[in-house]
């Protein structure tokens, strides 16, 4: 089964924190929009990770990025009105845009996911 992974679920398994365990194995048959590697490597440094060893992690897992293409930025602005209550970023609705384009489910660790009313299966990593 395919998935989309957002930042979130990247950079637990990165940083090692929980929920890691639940995205390991679906690592290599799993999707992100090119917009949440770039999120996820960015929040891995800010808290003192060298780029290098975190673009090197991210090299390792294999993951198929998705080019994020004009119908994909078209999909995550159509987004905004339904996420801008809640504070959601471009970085996540270019993940929910991904899962919606795609029909498969999503996994994150943002509990505030499981609101979202947008036909998109979030599964929570914990």
């Amino acid at each position: 089964m395919r998935l989309v992974l957002d930042a979130s679920a990247l950079l637990a398994v990165l940083l090692d924190e929980p929920g890691s365990d639940q995205v390991l194995p679906v690592l290599q048959e799993a999707m992100m929009s090119a917009v949440n590697p770039s999120e996820s490597v960015s929040r891995a440094i800010d808290r003192g990770f060298p780029a290098s060893d975190v673009l090197s992690l991210v090299d390792r897992f294999r993951l198929t990025v998705s080019v994020f293409d004009r119908r994909q930025a078209e999909l995550a602005a159509a987004l905004r009105p339904a996420t801008r209550a809640m504070g959601r970023s471009l970085g996540d609705r270019a993940c929910l845009a991904l899962a919606l384009d795609l029909d498969c489910p999503v996994l994150t660790a943002d509990r505030a996911w499981i609101r979202l009313d947008l036909g998109v299966d979030v599964r929570l990593i914990r």
